[in-house]
């Protein structure tokens, strides 16, 4: 099964700014990889909540549209909060 999650690049980065985010609904991430730039981005929490109970979510590649270009990531790792059900970042790294 494919997923895309539309998302935006991050220009704030930090506790604060993450916080915020958070705070909106949103989800900081991190995409990186071997021989590329890391970029930070945020997207929706309401577009990740239900499609990562799916055990394929993590083993599949995600089309991310970041600013109108479609990039094939893969989940990395994921924090979630301690006791509410709401991710808190997530790495990807390019495919």
């Amino acid at each position: 099964m494919s997923y895309a999650i539309t998302a935006q690049a991050r220009t704030e980065i930090g506790k604060g700014s993450s916080r915020r985010l958070r705070h909106a609904g949103k989800v900081p991430a991190v995409i990186y990889g071997a021989g590329k730039e890391p970029v930070s981005i945020e997207f929706e929490h309401k577009d990740i909540i239900n499609i990562q109970a799916n055990a394929d979510f993590y083993t599949s590649d995600i089309t991310i549209v970041l600013d109108g270009k479609e990039v094939k990531v893969r989940v990395q790792a994921m924090q979630r909060h301690a006791f509410k059900p709401l991710i808190e970042h997530v790495d990807f790294t390019f495919a």
